[in-house]
């Protein structure tokens, strides 16, 4: 049974700008908070330097977005017609992108920051690792833009077609080569998403098994280490990742399996999840910094003791 169409915009776009401001408001907060530091100490650490692109990625991604879906139900057939949807479509996709590899940049630095190894290239990483971000964070933006560009022209194509072969006795014919068009994009954005979500997990990993040998190590010595309490919070922190990245990463994969069946019910519970989670991570994300964690709570205390006095 599927959704009536209006019902189904209308309700997918409530949540949407529910979930939207929610994730604008936090991602705001972390670059605003990361910003004010950046002014008094006129510098950023490499773990800063990750987590404001991390913030400004996903604010700009979740406002583009909520605008594209009223757009796209002001102009429900020109997708890739209209300029103006055009542009959205790109900037969208390529902060999507963007986004995906600033967070998996981010569980890999805490892994080589944390962890503890003693093999040579490992050590090397750990030395230069502060060198190394901001290329890690350029060589993101280039492979998001490159992925983006080549998704967008094959999409594109694949419409163009598909409106130049939409005549009577036809359509089925249109839908093959529709498929036979997207399944190049769709195998280029999943190959990327499996990447960043690889990434993810071999951090994860590392960190599992360095905080095994490492607590190994300190009951065979029977000796306290301040670096098990720096190994627990890295591992609470990719952690959390390893789980929103699975559910992500499953979102995105049922996203190209059901791109062309808009109004399902599944389809519904994907873009749910889907901008659902660039908020939900960043709020991890300041839960897992000391700093954003305390700057917050003086916040909500002061709003509270504001709320109590009226």
């Amino acid at each position: 049974e599927q959704f009536n169409i209006t019902s189904y915009d209308a309700t997918a776009v409530a949540i949407m700008t529910l979930e939207a401001f929610a994730g604008l408001w936090i991602n705001a907060f972390i670059v605003s908070v990361i910003c004010v530091s950046w002014v008094k100490k006129k510098t950023l650490n490499s773990n800063e330097k990750i987590l404001l692109v991390v913030g400004c990625s996903r604010f700009w991604y979740l406002g583009i977005s909520w605008v594209y879906s009223f757009l796209s139900i002001i102009y429900p057939h020109s997708l890739y017609v209209h300029p103006t949807l055009q542009l959205f479509v790109s900037i969208q996709s390529f902060l999507n992108h963007s986004n995906l590899w600033f967070s998996a940049c981010l569980c890999v630095f805490y892994c080589i920051k944390i962890a503890n190894f003693r093999n040579s290239f490992f050590t090397y990483l750990k030395v230069k690792i502060d060198r190394i971000v901001p290329w890690l964070l350029l060589a993101s933006v280039l492979f998001s833009l490159v992925i983006s560009i080549i998704a967008y022209e094959m999409a594109d194509q694949a419409h163009c077609n598909n409106r130049n072969s939409t005549g009577r006795g036809s359509f089925w014919r249109a839908s093959i080569k529709m498929d036979k068009h997207f399944f190049p994009s769709f195998f280029i954005t999943g190959f990327e998403y499996a990447v960043s979500f690889m990434a993810v997990t071999f951090s994860a990993l590392l960190l599992l098994f360095s905080l095994w040998r490492h607590k190994r190590n300190m009951q065979t010595n029977s000796m306290k280490d301040l670096s098990m309490d720096a190994h627990v919070k890295a591992m609470k922190s990719v952690l959390s990742f390893f789980v929103m990245y699975s559910i992500n990463f499953a979102c995105l994969i049922l996203n190209m399996v059901y791109a062309t069946k808009t109004g399902s019910p599944v389809m519904f519970l994907i873009l749910v999840f889907q901008y659902a989670f660039p908020g939900v991570h960043s709020l991890v994300l300041i839960f897992s910094n000391l700093k954003l964690e305390k700057t917050l709570l003086r916040i909500l205390a002061y709003v509270k003791c504001k709320v109590c006095m009226r």
